[in-house]
């Protein structure tokens, strides 16, 4: 990435310390019929912004030769890009303007009638996080109070990682597969919890169609990978299962997993 790239892009808005969420679902009063049309508020010719594209936490060939140069590049300077653009472009101007990036993905959400900025909005957080979720020389296996809880919750190591593959094979079309920490005390709004539990403070892997993520259902994200075919297609064709491998294998940056672990463990104290 050039000096003037990497220095002219500044970060999404996130309220979760560099990790992804906040202190939890909200209950925010938004009037779905305020969006049928997009207001733009423009100063002179440009669109003011509200939304910047934050520069990868790593070089684009840092992640060969599991990831490669051509893949990042594409992959965060065309299809994030646009997300993050789409977005300010439905934000300026309307009543989500003031909310942040996670608040806007939970309102939009709408109980699964999105509201239009939904898939932009929910892309753009879900594309940051996942290239947190990964770094150069990850894969292995977690340690500490991370690991206790998946072998507590899946039975062992090995079989959480067969089960998150699964997730993220037969997601059916686009889409991703995540790690996330729930409670059985949800009260969100716009959703409804998919997987209602007696069970509190527990791991689960879920999958999701196309744009939508935990955040929705008042869950935290600990980890997720892309299945969209543009994430893994000039590398793997159609080879999704090998992507999803080398991902777990090579790719995993546990250190991102474990913080986020311990701070979703932090808020729901």
């Amino acid at each position: 990435m050039s000096t003037t790239t990497a220095t002219s892009a500044i970060s999404l808005t996130s309220s979760f310390v560099s990790h992804g969420f906040n202190e939890g679902p909200k209950s925010i009063q938004v009037n779905p019929l305020r969006f049928k049309q997009t207001r733009v508020r423009r100063a002179g010719a440009a669109i003011v912004a509200k939304f910047d594209l934050k520069p990868p936490p790593y070089a684009f060939d840092a992640l060969e030769p599991h990831m490669s140069k051509t893949t990042f590049e594409f992959h965060w300077g065309k299809h994030h890009r646009a997300y993050v653009d789409n977005l300010n472009k439905q934000l300026v101007g309307t009543e989500l303007d003031a909310l942040s990036l996670e608040d806007v993905v939970r309102t939009t959400y709408n109980k699964g009638d999105f509201l239009p900025s939904f898939n932009n909005a929910a892309q753009a957080w879900n594309h940051q996080f996942f290239w947190e979720s990964m770094k150069p020389g990850g894969g292995g296996k977690p340690s500490g109070e991370l690991l206790a809880q998946i072998e507590k919750d899946f039975g062992s190591f090995e079989t959480f990682v067969t089960e998150f593959k699964s997730a993220a094979a037969t997601q059916f079309g686009s889409g991703w597969a995540w790690l996330a920490y729930k409670t059985d005390k949800l009260d969100v709004d716009n959703a409804v919890n998919p997987n209602p539990s007696e069970d509190d403070k527990k791991l689960v892997i879920v999958k999701t169609p196309n744009a939508v993520n935990p955040l929705v259902w008042g869950y935290y994200p600990l980890l997720t990978i892309d299945v969209w075919e543009h994430a893994y297609y000039l590398d793997f064709q159609n080879r999704r299962p090998d992507y999803i491998s080398i991902f777990m294998e090579n790719l995993v940056s546990w250190d991102s997993v474990s913080a986020r672990y311990e701070t979703a463990k932090a808020l729901t104290a």
